[in-house]
């Protein structure tokens, strides 16, 4: 996640500097330093930051799961964590999703499927 959409999201969610730093659990200084591209922003803040964005925007309402928009194969299902806990709206939160045939090895491999995604959700 780049300066730029983090600032996106925190305005998304309608927060200050302050108030977001409350809401993440990190600091204010963290906040500001993240917005200004002083510090990068690790994987659980962002992805703390599209799940919180996701809920505000409702995107967890979309009524098609993940399996059925990509036609996943009864073997990918079966093994992939986001079938097994029925939460096939929140792929894209979760580790160990088998996307694109395969299980990401890190945070970053992973989002750059998921924002390139049609379940992703357009926040």
């Amino acid at each position: 996640m780049e300066k730029e959409e983090f600032k996106h999201y925190r305005q998304l969610l309608d927060r200050t500097q302050e108030s977001l730093a409350h809401l993440l659990g990190i600091s204010v200084k963290a906040v500001r330093s993240y917005e200004q591209g002083w510090r990068h922003i690790p994987g659980y803040v962002e992805r703390q930051m599209l799940l919180l964005s996701s809920f505000k925007a409702n995107a967890r309402l979309m009524p098609t799961p993940c399996w059925e928009i990509m036609k996943c194969p009864d073997e990918q299902k079966k093994s992939c964590p986001a079938w097994e806990l029925n939460a096939g709206t929140l792929c894209w939160y979760i580790n160990g999703t088998v996307c694109a045939g395969a299980i990401q090895d890190n945070w970053g491999d992973k989002m750059t499927i998921c924002r390139n995604c049609k379940v992703f959700p357009e926040l």
